[in-house]
């Protein structure tokens, strides 16, 4: 009998305030941003193959991400990765390596995780990331907590969202930000959870 593949991983990344939202952090996230946060967005980096995205997020990256250098080779890896795009609008991909998910969105991404490769990586794209959640195809989450309450804006998970994670990494950064890492919860771990 031949081995299962082991599937591609998806992870998403997102910066956070402590009451959950992640619209817009470029508004709220840079007075906070230090060393510490640096290395660990370069870590998952290094540890993505290639990029999904929803098409706001991808619009927004496009229009950002071409033009950026920086002397860690960040932006170069950034832009040459492969780029799966979940949209049914857009009809042209213009930054380079991207590729338009055709029909079902889930589906397409489960299809993706099928093949043979490295980690996925969601930046921010929440739409894209509740649509995917109740068909377990979020493998783990990334996630940046800052230390500020704005107390009105898009949150990470929609009204009716429910899964059980398991956490993998908590690291604190020197400014009052935390890192925290959870894999989406087994079925042993979900019940192991409700029995505590």
């Amino acid at each position: 009998m031949m081995a299962e593949r082991p599937r591609r991983r998806v992870f998403a990344t997102l910066f956070m305030t402590l009451d959950g939202v992640v619209a817009e952090p470029q508004k709220w996230s840079f007075p906070f941003w230090d060393d510490g946060i640096a290395a660990f967005k370069n870590d998952e980096l290094e540890a993505s193959e290639a990029l999904l995205l929803g098409r706001v997020t991808y619009e927004g990256f496009a229009a950002a991400w071409p033009g950026r250098k920086d002397d860690t080779g960040f932006a170069d890896k950034f832009n040459a990765m492969p780029k799966y795009v979940a949209s049914k609008t857009l009809k042209k991909l213009g930054w380079n390596n991207s590729h338009l998910l055709e029909g079902d969105v889930p589906e397409a991404v489960a299809n993706l995780k099928a093949t043979k490769g490295g980690d996925i990586a969601i930046h921010g794209s929440v739409s894209l990331i509740n649509a995917l959640l109740p068909r377990r195809l979020i493998d783990r989450l990334h996630l940046i907590v800052y230390p500020i309450v704005l107390g009105e804006g898009k949150r990470l998970f929609d009204v009716g969202t429910a899964a059980n994670f398991a956490r993998v990494e908590t690291k604190p950064f020197p400014k009052g930000a935390v890192g925290l890492v959870y894999d989406l919860a087994t079925e042993s771990q979900k019940q192991a959870g409700s029995k505590t």
